[in-house]
């Protein structure tokens, strides 16, 4: 509950709405009406059915129900926007670290990389990647991930920066402890923290970017249910089958928001840290 207490109302709900759907990716063979059609097997008899107490949702081309389709590509989704923010922190933070503590020509080195990968725009970059690697899950993470670590490179670099000079590390400098000690007892929490909290922040985008790449055909492959395929599907019987296209992408939209809200909570718990004097 204190936990709760200190993310606000706002926080609570977004918590609240991603656990809902990470319930839903777990459970996703239990919860979903129509397990099978949720994996991709049709249903023709039931094609572009309308929201009904059969198929609350309505039913694709295909006669598949929406509502197993959506609680199914819920997996897909998660975890592509997951791996996404994972896989950039990992590559950006280790970079940051080196170049703002060391500086020198290990700093212009790695930055200088840095630039060329921020000098492209990162959706396009990303949908070049995405082009040269083929369609899938893992070339689709794979081609955002090279376009977003560099942020987290220039984050970290500036945490560092800050953190270097602070006195427990000079004692520790001075006292004859490793760098590699340093950097990760002293300087490596403190210059996390921010970053994790604008990888909540970054959850949304790394969604919307997924799933863009799936609606221009760059990523999961039919018949697993992704939501940005789904939207891509629907799109050609939109407005007259508007539930089509409206199901996967409402869960897009709630997704993205939830984490949104409560990565602008944690931002407030974190400035509110910074700002303590005690």
């Amino acid at each position: 509950m204190s936990v709760l207490r200190r993310l606000g109302l706002g926080g609570s709900l977004g918590l609240a709405v991603i656990l809902t759907f990470a319930l839903l990716a777990v459970a996703a063979p239990l919860l979903a009406p129509y397990p099978g059609q949720g994996m991709g097997d049709p249903n023709v008899t039931a094609k572009l059915t309308p929201p009904s107490a059969e198929f609350w949702l309505g039913t694709d081309h295909l006669g598949r129900d929406l509502l197993s389709r959506v609680i199914y590509g819920t997996r897909v989704s998660m975890s592509a926007g997951l791996m996404i923010v994972a896989v950039s922190l990992l590559v950006g933070l280790p970079v940051g670290l080196l170049a703002g503590y060391f500086g020198g020509w290990v700093d212009e080195a790695l930055m200088r990389v840095t630039d060329v990968f921020l000098a492209f725009p990162a959706l396009l970059l990303a949908v070049l990647m995405a082009a040269a690697l083929g369609p899938g899950l893992l070339n689709s993470i794979v081609a955002v991930s090279v376009t977003w670590w560099p942020w987290y490179a220039r984050m970290a670099r500036a945490e560092v920066l800050v953190l270097r000079g602070q006195p427990y590390v000079e004692a520790a400098r001075l006292m004859g402890v490793s760098h590699p000690r340093i950097l990760i007892r002293h300087i490596l929490p403190g210059a996390a923290r921010p970053l994790l909290v604008q990888a909540a922040l970054d959850f949304g985008p790394a969604l919307l970017t997924a799933s863009a790449l799936s609606f221009l055909g760059l990523g999961v492959l039919p018949p697993t249910a992704d939501w940005g395929k789904m939207v891509d599907e629907g799109r050609k019987f939109f407005p007259d089958r508007w539930w089509v296209s409206t199901a996967p992408g409402v869960a897009i939209f709630l997704l993205a928001l939830a984490f949104s809200v409560l990565g602008d909570a944690l931002r407030g718990r974190e400035g509110g840290k910074r700002d303590d004097p005690s």
